[in-house]
């Protein structure tokens, strides 16, 4: 008896531009996704309520609700990952869209290797969001994260770090995969009362760098969005 084939992981497309949904749909099926399509905002919530896709790609700019207005909506219930089109330039709907709910981003004009990378990321933070609770550690690459002992290590040596250091990276490992906005940050660990104080992420985002990064110029694991926020890398 052959194997069962693996089933395919259904990616839903809201976006009204039929250039971009054709260029989607034929990535996605052309790399063994299940595409459904939808070209307005109404119509990509009831295929998310229906079908339960693993990832939603979402247009910002929908011809009868605004993307944003979307994610919120979907985030009253779904935690499948969200990956938002944007085009480019719009810093600031970005900012808006992750703060909402959204996973990620594709900024337009954007290749199939991107697409296709962020597709995985996504993936793998649905996993990682069912397993959080189940695995205290922490892995990628050479870093390591015992979340039960707030014990830190890079190829297997101890690192220390400071309280505001280490709060800062369980908050990112909490969103490992995602991009997390400044002010998402600012708040979880100096409170609602600093999210403007961009310059302490720089100052402590540096220090962590120089612990945990080979090359802290060139990071691997602690990825500057710019304008944006940071990103703990799931994939090397």
């Amino acid at each position: 008896m052959s194997p069962m084939p693996e089933p395919k992981h259904t990616i839903l497309v809201i976006e009204d531009e039929l250039q971009i949904r054709r260029f989607l749909r034929a990535t996605l099926l052309g790399h063994g996704y299940r595409c459904l399509e939808a070209t307005t905002g109404q119509e990509g919530l009831l295929l998310a309520t229906s079908q339960a896709p693993d990832v939603i790609i979402l247009d910002l700019g929908l011809p009868d609700i605004d993307g944003l207005q979307v994610t919120r909506q979907l985030r009253e219930w779904a935690r499948m990952p969200i990956i938002v089109l944007s085009a480019r330039g719009q810093e600031s709907d970005k900012i808006a869209a992750l703060d909402a709910g959204a996973d990620d981003y594709l900024t337009k004009p954007f290749g199939v290797g991107e697409l296709l990378a962020r597709l995985r990321v996504a993936l793998r933070h649905q996993q990682h969001r069912g397993s959080e609770h189940d695995d205290p550690l922490f892995r990628v690459g050479a870093l390591q994260v015992d979340l039960a002992r707030r014990q830190v290590s890079v190829g297997g040596s101890e690192v220390h770090l400071t309280p505001i250091e280490y709060k800062m990276l369980t908050e990112l490992i909490q969103h490992a995969g995602k991009v997390v906005t400044h002010q998402q940050l600012l708040r979880a660990v100096w409170g609602p009362n600093y999210t403007t104080e961009t310059a302490y992420l720089r100052v402590y985002m540096g220090q962590l760098r120089h612990k945990l990064e080979a090359d802290p110029a060139r990071p691997r694991y602690l990825v500057t969005e710019p304008g944006v926020g940071y990103r703990l890398r799931l994939e090397e």
